[in-house]
């Protein structure tokens, strides 16, 4: 029974039960656009690194800068951070 409410446990924060492999198959993209309360763009730079189990350690740092449009968080993300098209998630 023990057995049972570990497997349960191991689903609860994502993994799968064999040997804690992450359960998404997705790479999380490592530049999130977000909008906020007051209609500004945002910049949040993700990187994504891996336990010994292979779980995905993810650290997220919302850039200070706000902007008007996409187009403009996508220039500075590409001019900044060397980021390349497909790099991008919205949310």
């Amino acid at each position: 029974m023990a057995d049972h409410h570990a497997s349960a446990a191991s689903h609860a924060v994502g993994l799968s039960p064999e040997l804690g492999t992450a359960m998404s198959r997705e790479a999380i993209r490592p530049f999130l656009i977000t909008k906020d309360e007051d209609g500004n763009f945002r910049l949040t730079v993700r990187e994504t690194r891996y336990n010994s189990q292979g779980y995905p350690l993810v650290t997220s740092h919302m850039q200070e800068e706000t902007f008007k449009t996409a187009t403009a968080v996508r220039n500075f993300a590409r001019d900044v951070f060397k980021a390349e098209p497909g790099q991008y998630a919205t949310k």
